[in-house]
Protein backbone atom coordinates (compact mmCIF):
# COMPACT_ATOMS: atom_id res chain seq x y z
CA UNK A 1 0.00 0.00 0.00
CA UNK A 2 1.23 3.69 -0.79
CA UNK A 3 -0.97 5.20 1.03
CA UNK A 4 -3.86 4.12 3.12
CA UNK A 5 -6.54 5.06 5.88
CA UNK A 6 -8.07 2.10 8.21
CA UNK A 7 -10.14 1.09 5.59
CA UNK A 8 -8.92 2.11 1.99
CA UNK A 9 -5.73 1.68 0.80
CA UNK A 10 -4.10 3.06 -2.80
CA UNK A 11 -1.75 0.69 -4.47
CA UNK A 12 0.07 -0.07 -7.67
CA UNK A 13 -1.95 -0.51 -10.81
CA UNK A 14 -1.19 -4.00 -11.60
CA UNK A 15 -1.41 -6.06 -14.81
CA UNK A 16 -2.27 -8.94 -13.31
CA UNK A 17 -5.44 -7.15 -11.83
CA UNK A 18 -6.35 -6.74 -15.89
CA UNK A 19 -9.34 -8.98 -15.90
CA UNK A 20 -10.39 -7.80 -12.91
CA UNK A 21 -10.33 -4.00 -13.97
CA UNK A 22 -12.22 -5.50 -17.14
CA UNK A 23 -14.99 -7.24 -15.25
CA UNK A 24 -15.76 -3.78 -13.51
CA UNK A 25 -16.02 -1.57 -16.97
CA UNK A 26 -18.62 -3.69 -18.25
CA UNK A 27 -20.98 -3.09 -15.28
CA UNK A 28 -23.44 -1.38 -16.97
CA UNK A 29 -24.47 1.53 -14.10
CA UNK A 30 -20.69 2.20 -14.90
CA UNK A 31 -20.85 2.03 -18.85
CA UNK A 32 -24.13 4.48 -17.88
CA UNK A 33 -21.81 6.96 -15.35
CA UNK A 34 -19.20 7.23 -17.86
CA UNK A 35 -21.54 7.87 -20.96
CA UNK A 36 -19.91 5.31 -22.76
CA UNK A 37 -21.72 2.87 -25.62
CA UNK A 38 -20.04 0.10 -25.82
CA UNK A 39 -18.60 -2.44 -23.73
CA UNK A 40 -14.80 -3.59 -24.49
CA UNK A 41 -13.50 -7.19 -25.20
CA UNK A 42 -10.97 -8.37 -22.35
CA UNK A 43 -8.42 -8.59 -25.68
CA UNK A 44 -8.47 -4.96 -26.38
CA UNK A 45 -8.68 -4.23 -22.75
CA UNK A 46 -5.59 -6.68 -22.05
CA UNK A 47 -3.68 -4.80 -24.83
CA UNK A 48 -4.66 -1.52 -23.65
CA UNK A 49 -3.44 -2.11 -20.15
CA UNK A 50 0.18 -2.42 -21.39
CA UNK A 51 0.00 0.78 -22.64
CA UNK A 52 -0.85 2.53 -19.40
CA UNK A 53 1.30 0.78 -17.33
CA UNK A 54 4.16 2.72 -19.57
CA UNK A 55 1.84 6.36 -19.64
CA UNK A 56 2.55 9.48 -17.62
CA UNK A 57 -0.73 8.98 -16.13
CA UNK A 58 -0.69 8.01 -12.44
CA UNK A 59 -3.09 5.44 -11.70
CA UNK A 60 -3.58 3.53 -8.37
CA UNK A 61 -5.87 0.46 -7.42
CA UNK A 62 -8.50 1.20 -4.35
CA UNK A 63 -8.20 -1.67 -1.82
CA UNK A 64 -10.95 -1.79 0.60
CA UNK A 65 -8.96 -2.82 3.77
CA UNK A 66 -12.07 -3.65 6.15
CA UNK A 67 -11.09 -7.13 5.79
CA UNK A 68 -8.10 -9.15 7.06
CA UNK A 69 -7.39 -9.23 3.11
CA UNK A 70 -6.45 -6.20 1.28
CA UNK A 71 -9.40 -6.75 -1.54
CA UNK A 72 -9.21 -4.60 -4.97
CA UNK A 73 -11.71 -2.65 -4.88
CA UNK A 74 -11.45 0.14 -7.85
CA UNK A 75 -9.30 2.31 -9.69
CA UNK A 76 -8.19 5.49 -9.43
CA UNK A 77 -6.52 7.53 -11.95
CA UNK A 78 -4.98 11.20 -12.43
CA UNK A 79 -4.54 12.62 -15.99
CA UNK A 80 -1.89 15.31 -15.40
CA UNK A 81 -0.97 18.10 -17.49
CA UNK A 82 2.18 19.16 -16.08
CA UNK A 83 2.73 22.28 -17.49
CA UNK A 84 0.07 23.84 -15.21
CA UNK A 85 0.41 21.42 -12.24
CA UNK A 86 -3.26 19.95 -12.62
CA UNK A 87 -4.60 16.93 -13.44
CA UNK A 88 -7.88 15.56 -14.66
CA UNK A 89 -9.51 12.74 -12.08
CA UNK A 90 -11.07 9.54 -12.92
CA UNK A 91 -12.32 6.79 -10.28
CA UNK A 92 -13.74 3.65 -11.55
CA UNK A 93 -15.44 1.43 -8.04
CA UNK A 94 -17.00 -2.05 -8.23
CA UNK A 95 -20.13 -2.64 -8.09
CA UNK A 96 -19.56 -4.48 -4.74
CA UNK A 97 -17.85 -1.08 -3.34
CA UNK A 98 -20.17 0.84 -3.82
CA UNK A 99 -22.34 2.86 -1.23
CA UNK A 100 -19.83 2.46 1.80
CA UNK A 101 -17.63 5.49 1.13
CA UNK A 102 -14.89 3.83 -0.35
CA UNK A 103 -15.08 6.27 -2.94
CA UNK A 104 -14.83 9.38 -0.98
CA UNK A 105 -12.20 7.96 1.04
CA UNK A 106 -10.44 6.95 -2.44
CA UNK A 107 -10.51 10.79 -3.59
CA UNK A 108 -9.14 11.97 -0.42
CA UNK A 109 -6.39 9.92 -0.66
CA UNK A 110 -5.64 10.60 -4.46
CA UNK A 111 -6.26 14.23 -3.72
CA UNK A 112 -3.57 13.71 -0.46
CA UNK A 113 -1.18 12.45 -2.69
CA UNK A 114 -2.01 14.80 -5.62
CA UNK A 115 -1.10 17.92 -3.30
CA UNK A 116 1.27 16.74 -1.31
CA UNK A 117 3.29 14.32 -3.22
CA UNK A 118 2.83 15.49 -7.18
CA UNK A 119 2.59 18.84 -6.13
CA UNK A 120 -0.43 19.69 -8.08
CA UNK A 121 -2.13 23.02 -7.47
CA UNK A 122 -5.98 21.64 -8.77
CA UNK A 123 -8.06 18.74 -9.84
CA UNK A 124 -10.21 18.58 -11.33
CA UNK A 125 -12.86 16.32 -12.93
CA UNK A 126 -16.28 15.91 -14.64
CA UNK A 127 -19.58 13.61 -13.71
CA UNK A 128 -22.88 13.82 -15.58
CA UNK A 129 -25.22 15.62 -13.91
CA UNK A 130 -27.58 12.99 -13.18
CA UNK A 131 -24.69 10.88 -10.92
CA UNK A 132 -26.03 12.69 -7.61
CA UNK A 133 -24.41 10.09 -5.80
CA UNK A 134 -21.18 10.28 -7.29
CA UNK A 135 -21.47 14.59 -6.66
CA UNK A 136 -22.17 14.15 -3.16
CA UNK A 137 -19.30 11.63 -2.84
CA UNK A 138 -16.96 13.85 -4.45
CA UNK A 139 -17.86 17.02 -2.51
CA UNK A 140 -17.38 15.36 0.77
CA UNK A 141 -13.91 14.67 -0.56
CA UNK A 142 -12.96 17.84 -1.12
CA UNK A 143 -14.51 18.94 -4.21
CA UNK A 144 -16.40 21.77 -5.90
CA UNK A 145 -19.09 22.36 -8.61
CA UNK A 146 -17.25 24.74 -10.93
CA UNK A 147 -19.44 24.94 -13.88
CA UNK A 148 -21.48 22.59 -16.29
CA UNK A 149 -21.08 21.71 -19.85
CA UNK A 150 -24.71 21.95 -21.21
CA UNK A 151 -26.05 18.88 -23.09
CA UNK A 152 -22.63 16.94 -23.21
CA UNK A 153 -23.52 13.68 -21.93
CA UNK A 154 -25.86 11.13 -22.18
CA UNK A 155 -27.66 9.40 -19.02
CA UNK A 156 -29.64 6.92 -19.61
CA UNK A 157 -30.29 7.89 -23.25
CA UNK A 158 -30.94 11.01 -21.94
CA UNK A 159 -29.07 14.26 -22.84
CA UNK A 160 -27.55 16.00 -19.58
CA UNK A 161 -25.19 18.66 -18.58
CA UNK A 162 -21.73 17.83 -17.17
CA UNK A 163 -20.81 18.75 -14.00
CA UNK A 164 -17.11 20.04 -14.20
CA UNK A 165 -15.75 19.77 -10.00
CA UNK A 166 -12.47 21.08 -9.02
CA UNK A 167 -10.20 20.90 -5.77
CA UNK A 168 -7.53 23.23 -5.18
CA UNK A 169 -4.72 22.31 -3.36
CA UNK A 170 -5.07 25.60 -0.87
CA UNK A 171 -8.37 24.33 0.07
CA UNK A 172 -7.11 20.70 1.51
CA UNK A 173 -7.95 20.55 4.86
CA UNK A 174 -8.29 17.99 7.46
CA UNK A 175 -6.11 15.00 7.93
CA UNK A 176 -3.53 14.46 5.52
CA UNK A 177 -2.13 10.99 5.68
CA UNK A 178 0.94 11.41 3.74
CA UNK A 179 1.65 14.87 6.13
CA UNK A 180 1.48 12.68 8.92
CA UNK A 181 3.38 9.96 7.75
CA UNK A 182 6.16 12.51 7.76
CA UNK A 183 5.46 13.71 11.52
CA UNK A 184 3.97 17.19 10.34
CA UNK A 185 0.26 16.91 12.20
CA UNK A 186 -1.65 19.34 9.97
Amino acid sequence: MWISTDTCGLGPYLADLVETYWRWEQDPTLLVGYGRQSPESLEARTEGMAHQLRGENIRFTIYDLSNDTPTPAGVATLLPDHSVRTAEYVIMLAPEARGRGLGTTATRLTLDYAFHITNLRMVWLKVLAPNTAGIRAYEKAGFHTASALRKAGYWLGEVCDEVVMDALAKDFTGPSTVRAALGDGR
